[in-house]
């Protein structure tokens, strides 16, 4: 009997062991989400507005600087990427800069300058996701 009660009693510390150990691996930050995911919002908004043919010259603006600036967090965000990841995260903020730069005021000129920062963001989620 008292066998029995010492096993039951170690597969209960051993369960909470590992659940305590899988909750806090699980416990990571979550701003690299957080900065993929609003950056998602912004580029889909300026999609959109592609798609819709209403392209107003001060939302574009708007969502194009929320998105450079969600671009400039990246490297903070992935703190211990590696260097091929941070060249792509370079990229990416250039080709945003660009597009800034361009301040398109017509769906079609948005459309042309989002194609670049399309592009960086697919390959550097086909090469590193």
């Amino acid at each position: 009997m008292r066998s029995a009660l010492l096993i039951v009693l170690g597969l209960v510390i051993g369960i909470l062991g590992s659940v305590f150990t899988f909750s806090a691996l699980h416990q990571r930050t979550p701003l690299p989400k957080a900065v993929m995911t609003v950056m998602a919002y912004h580029s889909s908004e300026l999609h959109h507005a592609v798609k819709a043919g209403q392209c107003d010259a001060a939302t574009i603006a708007t969502n194009l600087a929320r998105l450079q600036s969600a671009a400039l967090d990246i490297p903070g965000a992935f703190k211990g990427a590696e260097r091929p990841f941070l060249d792509a995260s370079d990229k990416l903020q250039g080709t945003i800069g660009s597009a800034v730069t361009a301040a398109p005021t017509t769906c079609a000129a948005l459309a042309t300058a989002l194609q670049p920062v399309d592009d960086a963001c697919d390959s550097c989620h086909k090469r590193f996701r």
